[in-house]
Formats: structure tokens, C-alpha cells, sequence
């Protein structure tokens, strides 16, 4: 089973890798970022008062609640598309996740390998602040890495783009702060538990390259493990 888990931090390119793996290895990638959001605005299985909740916790870039996101997750990765593996991106972000999550795993017998996105504080602002963002399509650009062809305009659909609620800067700022208090944690505990942990460099690197470097780095995992 190809089960791939993405971490980093905001804006260390978990999405676009994750893009680039699910179309190598055929298998669903499962982002929560795009679930809740997409929760949010159908206001699938919820109130409107909780809908509006989940919005706001996002827009402040706090974290929703582990409960709400562990089930959503487990009943995602237990939806028939799943059953090959999966590339998951963006959890588990706390350790009470990352325990639920081992445990999930363990108890199906799924071997898991953790990419690990390292990426220098400042290149991760640079990236949030000049990120956009297709409304229609989702597609995504940068005005200083990844411009559309004209400005400001979705080159799929010629929508005007727009700059997310939580890549505003006092947001991106709050969600770095998050993840340190919250989630590079989770790096710690699976280091500490025994998990497959695979680091990759992922600051300067334009996105294909980084794609091989962590197909290389899974290939020299993978022997290293068989060797023991």
C-alpha cells in the first residue's frame, strides 16, 4: 500500500507535491485543508453557527479541533479510492493526531513513510504573502515564483484571482506560530516512536526537482529498511 503522510510547514509545498505523487502512483490525495474548506462552504454535516465557527478558526490561523478533524480524515482514507494508499497533506498537525493516526495505521496494518518539507522561515513568507488563487478552479500561483500568464488572471479560466483569507500576512505569521507550538511536535513523537521519517530540502528547489529528491529519498529508505 502506498501510504505517503506530507509535513511541513504552511507553505512548504505539501499541496503541489502532493499533486505530483497522486499522479505517479494513482492513488487519492487527501488534503484537510481542502476538506474543511470545502465543509465550510457546503456546510456539509453542520450547523451554520459551526460552519461559521470552523471559518473563523481557519481565517485566524488556529487549528480546527482534533476531534472534528480525526474523523473526518478516518472517514476520508476509508472511502473505496483509498484502499491502494494515499498521499496525505496536512495531518496529523497535534500529537493527540499523530497518536490516533499511528494507531489507525497499526491497527490496518499500514506501513506509512513521513516526508518531512524542509523550508527556511522566510522563503515560507515569501511564498504565502505572493500566493493566489483561482476561486473557480482552485488552480494556484505566486506573483514572484509562479505568475500567471496575465496578471491576476487564471490562465485556466481567466478568473480573477484572489488571496486566500489565511495567506494574509498576520495570518501566515499566526499559523507559523501554531505550527511550531503544535506541530513540529508531531515530528519529535514519530521520530521517537520508530516511524519512517525522510527529510528533504525543500527552500530553494523549483517543485519538480523537489519531487525527485523525494522519490530519491523514499528509494534510499526503502533499501535501508530491507537491509535490516
Amino acid at each position: 500500500m502506498k501510504a505517503i503522510v506530507l509535513f511541513g510547514s504552511p507553505g512548504s509545498g505539501k499541496g503541489t507535491q502532493a499533486k505530483l505523487l497522486t499522479e505517479c502512483l494513482a492513488v487519492p490525495h487527501v488534503s484537510t485543508g481542502d476538506m474543511l474548506r470545502g465543509r465550510i462552504r457546503q456546510e456539509v454535516g453542520m450547523a451554520k453557527e459551526m460552519a461559521a465557527t470552523m471559518a473563523a478558526t481557519m481565517q485566524a490561523g488556529a487549528l480546527v479541533s482534533d476531534q472534528v478533524v480525526d474523523v473526518m480524515v478516518e472517514e476520508r482514507l476509508s472511502e473505496a479510492d483509498a484502499a491502494q494508499g494515499f498521499v496525505l497533506d496536512g495531518y496529523p498537525r497535534t500529537r493527540a493526531q499523530a497518536e490516533r493516526f499511528c494507531a489507525w495505521l497499526d491497527g490496518r496494518g499500514i506501513r506509512e513513510v513521513v516526508i518531512h518539507l524542509a523550508v527556511d522561515y522566510n522563503v515560507i513568507i515569501a511564498r504565502l504573502t505572493g500566493r493566489r488563487e483561482c476561486p473557480r478552479c482552485g488552480t494556484l500561483y505566486n506573483v514572484a515564483f509562479h505568475p500567471p500568464k496575465v496578471d491576476e488572471l487564471c490562465d485556466l479560466d481567466g478568473e480573477a484571482l484572489v488571496v486566500r483569507d489565511d495567506d494574509r500576512e498576520p495570518v501566515i505569521r499566526e499559523r507559523l506560530d501554531a505550527y511550531e507550538r503544535q506541530t513540529r511536535p508531531v515530528l519529535e513523537y514519530l521520530l521517537a516512536a520508530g516511524r519512517r521519517v525522510v527529510e528533504v530540502d525543500a527552500s530553494n528547489d523549483p517543485p519538480d526537482l523537489v519531487y525527485r529528491k523525494i522519490g530519491q529519498a523514499i528509494e534510499t529508505d526503502d533499501c535501508s529498511q530491507n537491509r535490516r
